[in-house]
């Protein structure tokens, strides 16, 4: 019994097909969240993929409704070893993006997973079935040498991360002393590079608001009426100028973060974005001046246009339009004043002199960062260099947003994500796949991991 067998034994679960067996299962069933008729396939993922693996492990589990009413299920379980040891909570999710299957490429099919050299594509593989499965595999390996874990181990599963994890939080409040734990040990997104073993400690969070503006006289002749009747186009057009110029850089003083503390800046500063088969090429002079590529990415926020609408595109017509409309995205990271960006907002466009904008926020994450100084990014950090012989790449937050305020904030949670994706994985997009040595290399290190936490020394209890 060893550190050593176990990595071995994750090695040849994953050389023996036993793996890519169990993933193809999974990718099988089309668990696509956004659909109305897919909940009896969403609560049996939880029942025959989830709740049956755990239990083997001598998991208690629980299938519980979700608060929100019509949205999925969740699974709850934990195996309790000892009051002295560290209690880790797990988390992931098991429903997918829409499928979209008539865009993928070379007669692949989004719910068969197709092996092509190293790639093996299927919906949903990297976000998060793979992830998840990678987890469920190293645990199970450490379960399968030691006989036990050697830690307390609880588990929140859910079924709708794919439309806004809707009932998460509630859950976590609900639940608070039977989730309780010492951290959380969770896997989504990209590695910072295919080859970098990568830990993130949070995210940035996410704000979506809607922009609109009336003609009160309707839609006019432009011929007639051009030059006296204000066009809500161009009014929307230069109002987004004002918030976000040119260049990309964000103009609303009040949305900007506050500077960027000195044990973050020492993380990301010299980290490489893109550069990567498949990536693009940076824009120039994009972004606010000053920050290396990577600080903009993960410790500065951004203000996105991701929609606008005026007139109609494909017949325009000779004709002042009766509205305009554009939806933008603020990124921002810990210490924004996000809570009150309507009223900002609404205070910067009557500054600027665009008064009757109507200002909609539409939906918003918090932004989470677990201090990088902490004992147990240093103990996940040792952990993953032992397995791979590889520097661990540290991510003070993810450059996207994923739920974590649940289990950061609501649960009081040191929070450690583990990706085993790459940034060329094309999640959400036709095509999607996952890299075969990274997943090798992922179940090998979250063995690690997890074997470590049944070691004498780790942190102690927060």
């Amino acid at each position: 019994m060893s550190r050593r067998s176990a990595l071995a034994l994750a090695r040849s679960h994953f050389d023996s097909g036993d793996f890519l067996a169990t993933l193809s299962r999974r990718v099988a069933l089309a668990t696509e969240s956004q659909r109305p008729d897919a909940a009896p396939i969403l609560r049996r993922y939880l029942s025959e993929e989830i709740e049956s693996t755990l239990m083997e492990m001598g998991f208690a589990c629980e299938i519980l409704d979700n608060p929100v009413a019509g949205m999925p299920p969740f699974l709850v379980g934990e195996r309790i070893e000892s009051p002295n040891r560290p209690t880790v909570l797990l988390y992931g999710h098991g429903d997918v993006i829409d499928g979209d299957a008539s865009h993928w490429t070379n007669d692949r099919s989004p719910w068969q997973v197709r092996v092509e050299g190293d790639r093996w594509f299927g919906r949903g593989i990297a976000d998060n079935k793979a992830q998840h499965s990678i987890n469920l595999a190293a645990l199970a390996t450490v379960f399968a040498e030691r006989g036990e874990l050697g830690f307390n181990a609880k588990i929140v599963f859910e079924m709708g991360e794919e439309v806004g994890s809707p009932g998460l939080d509630a859950i976590c409040e609900n639940l608070r002393e039977r989730l309780s734990a010492d951290l959380l040990i969770a896997s989504d997104g990209p590695r910072q590079r295919a080859a970098s073993p990568t830990i993130f400690l949070g995210s940035r969070g996410a704000l979506h608001f809607r922009l609109r503006v009336n003609n009160p006289a309707g839609a006019r002749h432009s011929g007639n009426w051009g030059g006296v009747l204000a066009n809500p186009a161009t009014v929307l057009a230069n109002a987004i100028a004002s918030l976000v110029d040119g260049h990309g850089r964000i103009r609303i003083n009040g949305l900007l973060p506050p500077p960027i503390p000195p044990q973050v800046r020492a993380r990301v500063a010299e980290l490489v974005v893109g550069g990567e088969d498949g990536d693009p090429a940076l824009s120039s002079n994009w972004g606010e001046p000053g920050l290396t590529p990577a600080e903009r990415v993960f410790a500065w926020n951004t203000l996105e246009v991701l929609a606008m609408n005026s007139g109609n595109i494909a017949n325009p017509v000779s004709a002042i339009p009766r509205a305009a409309e554009a939806v933008c995205q603020l990124r921002f990271v810990v210490g924004t004043d996000w809570l009150r960006a309507k009223e900002l907002i609404e205070q910067h466009l009557s500054r600027e002199g665009f008064d009757g904008i109507e200002v909609t926020i539409e939906a918003s994450g918090a932004a989470t960062r677990l201090d990088p100084n902490d004992a147990w990014v240093a103990f996940a950090e040792r952990s993953i260099e032992a397995s791979t012989g590889k520097p661990v790449t540290l991510l003070p937050n993810l450059g996207g947003t994923i739920p974590n305020e649940c289990f950061a904030d609501t649960l009081n949670l040191a929070t450690i994500w583990i990706p085993h994706s790459y940034p060329g994985c094309r999640q959400h997009a036709p095509d999607e796949h996952v890299l075969a040595p990274v997943m090798r290399e992922a179940l090998q290190l979250m063995t690690g991991v997890f074997w470590d936490l049944g070691e004498p020394a780790v942190p102690g209890a927060r």
